[in-house]
């Protein structure tokens, strides 16, 4: 996205979006939502959604503004909410500050608002302009979008894996793989999500805490960011997981109960047998591959994902890189399926 072909409007969504990267993981389970004021004189100011039951982005906008809010034009990423909730509805805020114009990037997908926000702000004579930068802020909402669309928690497999795709050497040991910059990378995408999820089989071989620690955002260092922990199967009392949920039975019906009880994103970090049960379901979402320069070489390494292979070329499961990013000596490739 080169900013200087943008349109005005364009620009200020943008910088909305970038609002938004500002409020996760502290919102969370609300969507990441940011939003861009710009007053009749020229003036703007910035918000994001704030901790669960404070102010959302539009609010702390109109705060900031004041009185300048009137005839001002609102940026905001997603739909202005229309219902009470821990907070009042948006919309009444955005029409009793006499805003005149709400740019919107993408309706809401919640049943509870889905249209009835842009109801509410055009029947009080406020313009409103929906769809800018539309594709962007899906992209940005993808675990909150997909959760209110299915009803079902985003998953992400998170693999750490040698260049000749290995994740444990023969002997079953798997720390480290990668570096320290890709590490922190992975307990901020914990951060980042409700729940994480592994077998039985990395609990009894790694006996992982799974609990964010080389991460914090620079205002929540004294936060718990640790997501809930589940287990497929069932693990020793002394294990290092506990609290963790140990569920057993199918990954349909986990990703009902998960999404039932509002988590948006689910984190599934190993091992190669839970790995492949996702994928061979079509459950997974998005993968993410921390890739060490580093091969194990031969065949009795373990590989990413267990059991059989793909028997021909013609079955391979493809998809599309749509990131690429260096940690350190590391790289993060994130592949989404192509029906994503």
């Amino acid at each position: 996205m080169v900013e200087s072909k943008l349109t005005l409007e364009e620009q200020m969504m943008a910088r909305a979006i970038s609002n938004a990267t500002k409020a996760r993981p502290r919102c969370m389970p609300n969507p990441w939502v940011g939003a861009v004021l710009v007053s009749s004189d020229g003036q703007t100011f910035d918000g994001f959604t704030q901790e669960f039951g404070s102010g959302h982005a539009e609010t702390v906008c109109l705060n900031e503004a004041g009185q300048k809010a009137q005839g001002a034009t609102l940026y905001v990423t997603l739909e202005p909410c229309s219902h009470s909730g821990k907070t009042g509805p948006c919309v009444e805020r955005i029409i009793e500050s006499r805003v005149s114009r709400v740019v919107i990037g993408m309706k809401d997908p919640d049943r509870q608002v889905c249209g009835e926000g842009i109801k509410s702000l055009q029947s009080a004579g406020v313009d409103v302009v929906v769809g800018v930068l539309e594709d962007l802020v899906a992209e940005q909402l993808a675990p909150y979008v997909h959760h209110r669309n299915t009803g079902r928690p985003y998953v992400i497999l998170k693999i750490a894996t040698t260049l000749d795709g290995k994740v444990a050497a023969p002997d079953g040991s798997s720390q480290w793989i990668t570096g320290p910059e890709a590490r922190r990378e992975g307990h901020k995408l914990r951060a980042y999500s409700d729940a994480i999820c592994v077998g039985r089989g990395t609990v009894i071989s790694d006996n992982p805490q799974l609990t964010v620690r080389d991460w914090s955002a620079d205002d929540d260092i004294d936060k718990n960011l640790d997501p809930r922990r589940i287990v497929l199967g069932s693990v020793p009392a002394e294990a290092a997981i506990h609290p963790c949920y140990e569920f057993r039975g199918d990954l349909f019906e986990l990703l009902d109960e998960l999404g039932n009880d509002g988590v948006l994103q689910l984190l599934v970090e190993g091992g190669a047998s839970t790995y492949k049960a996702f994928h061979d379901l079509g459950l997974v979402n998005e993968y993410q591959l921390f890739l060490a320069p580093a091969f194990m070489g031969g065949s009795d390494g373990l590989s990413i994902f267990s059991g059989d292979s793909s028997q021909s070329m013609t079955d391979l499961w493809r998809g599309k890189i749509q990131d690429v990013v260096e940690l350190g000596n590391d790289i993060k490739v994130t592949v989404v399926p192509e029906h994503n």
